[in-house]
């Protein structure tokens, strides 16, 4: 009797001491099996299981039954698990085997026999029966009334231990669900902010923006050509805040400003000593980390650069100028140029490995010239923009000043266009803006009436000379003096165009 007092006693001490071990894991699954393989030591059983109640699906479902290799699952009727859901009562079952509570298909299912069972329900702390707890084939005997009691008292603890780690479960998950909610509706605000940021409803422009939203669920490299001024660093930017990577840097370094010898060091990092005075930092790879590297103008990088930034793709690390040590860098590169690669390929300007990385997903930017149906979309912007930076009145363009901008073949693009907005803004008293406020090289482009241009429209040839000699200039201007494709677009030849650009005087800019 001494012995039989001396072990509940020792019983109890073990739950008390068990206690601040349950109630301080918050991981479920890691309290499960603390909790089952406490129940079998202190109650010496073989083997635990937890059952926890799903209400939805009217089933018990066990993340863990200790020494079982698989999770069980059964309706919440069945078996003495069901027995005790259903009565809310403690099963002491002394042979299975022969109890009509049991359910011998988990023993057939498990390849486990089962010989004595003791079960009691788990309750919060409202008394709501939330699942069952069990424990299986009592080492020496049967399971006696003072396990019973044991019994009840672990799955008093491990209710309301289950109860938080459930509730602290369905915190986090709610919090990763708001986390990547933000995270989604964060790269969308962002991405669709630069993307608005590039104007025009032309078709080339909207496959632009269509390959940016194509472009948004990945991270490969992507090359951007066009020439200068036509927005290679807005698309850049676009890419990347449209991207996974929007919570990262978005770092830009611009080649064609780099001296050869500092190229290295800017981006991979140089350690301190290398040079007199020379303190160590990191490079552009490594600040972009889990971001996005710009590098603009990469047409300019000499071969041996290109040489490194391909090994840098390739293998993802880098070393410092003077280190020894790899540094791992996870890095998407956009890079961006106005020369022809191609081209310098064939020239043996630049690396074709280089190019062919690079150029996993491939941008073209059209020359403003190429897309004149947004000119009046962007000039409304630029206008709005720099009126409200120098808090003036709205601005417009008259007719005629929309004109000439159209027909203007813009060799600056829309760096151009804008710096031309820029200077009206600042310099033009008026609301409405005039041919006679345009840039001298922007005035006279427009198409206009005859009886704007003609000095005499009562001289039939005379008229056809000078509206002849003013549509040539208007489409050597519009093509940027290439008269090949000025002919073209006149519908003459080239030799055409020759002559009567020789009768009239004209000479090529």
């Amino acid at each position: 009797m001494e012995q039989q007092i001396a072990g509940e006693k020792g019983q109890i001490v073990s739950i008390h001491k068990i206690c601040p071990k349950i109630h301080s894991e918050r991981d479920l699954s890691l309290l499960l099996d603390l909790i089952a393989q406490e129940a079998t030591r202190i109650l010496q059983a073989d083997r635990a299981s937890i059952f926890l109640l799903d209400e939805t699906t009217g089933e018990l479902w066990s993340k863990v039954a200790l020494g079982a290799a698989e999770t069980l699952r059964l309706d919440a009727r069945l078996g003495v698990a069901g027995a005790v859901v259903s009565t809310g009562n403690t099963f002491n079952v002394e042979d299975a085997q022969k109890s009509p509570d049991f359910y011998s298909a988990i023993d057939v299912h498990t390849g486990y026999h089962t010989r004595t069972l003791l079960a009691a329900p788990l309750r919060t702390l409202a008394g709501e029966i939330t699942g069952v707890f069990e424990v299986l084939n009592k080492v020496d005997g049967r399971f006696t009334r003072a396990d019973e009691e044991i019994l009840a008292a672990l799955a008093a603890q491990a209710a309301v231990a289950i109860e938080t780690a459930q509730l602290v479960e369905e915190l986090n998950r709610h919090r990763r669900e708001l986390q990547q909610e933000n995270s989604q509706l964060r790269k969308e605000v962002q991405g669709r902010f630069y993307t608005q940021k590039i104007i025009g409803a032309s078709t080339k422009i909207q496959a632009v923006l269509n390959l940016i939203r194509q472009l948004s669920d990945s991270s490969v490299s992507v090359l951007i050509t066009g020439d200068s001024g036509t927005g290679k660093e807005l698309v850049a930017k676009a890419i990347h805040y449209s991207s996974a990577r929007v919570r990262r840097p978005f770092v830009a370094l611009n080649c064609a400003a780099l001296p050869d010898t500092l190229v290295e060091s800017e981006l991979f990092g140089i350690e301190r000593g290398v040079a007199t005075g020379v303190d160590r930092r990191i490079g552009k790879f490594e600040e972009a980390n889990g971001g996005t590297l710009f590098l603009d103008e990469i047409g300019d990088l000499s071969t041996t650069s290109q040489a490194k930034i391909l090994r840098v793709l390739q293998e993802r690390v880098v070393e410092h100028v003077g280190g020894r040590k790899e540094i791992p860098v996870d890095v998407r590169v956009v890079a961006a140029t106005n020369k022809d690669l191609e081209s310098e390929i064939k020239k043996g300007g630049f690396r074709h490995d280089l190019y062919y990385r690079l150029k996993v997903a491939h941008i073209q930017m059209p020359a403003l010239r190429e897309i004149p149906e947004d000119i009046p979309l962007l000039s409304k912007y630029f206008l709005a923009q720099y009126c409200g930076e120098m808090k003036k009145q709205t601005m417009s363009l008259s007719h005629e000043a929309l004109d000439c901008f159209v027909h203007y073949s813009w060799p600056g693009n829309v760096r151009e266009l804008e710096n031309e907005i820029r200077r009206i803004v600042v310099s033009v008293p008026r609301q409405i803006i005039l041919e006679e406020d345009l840039s001298s090289g922007i005035r006279g482009c427009g198409y206009k009436t005859l009886a704007a241009i003609l000095p005499d429209a009562s001289d039939l040839k005379a008229s056809v000379i000078e509206l002849e000699k003013r549509m040539i200039l208007g489409a050597l201007r519009q093509h940027r003096q290439n008269q090949q494709q000025a002919a073209k677009g006149l519908g003459l030849s080239r030799q055409g165009l020759i002559k009567k650009m020789k009768r009239y005087g004209i000479k090529s800019e």
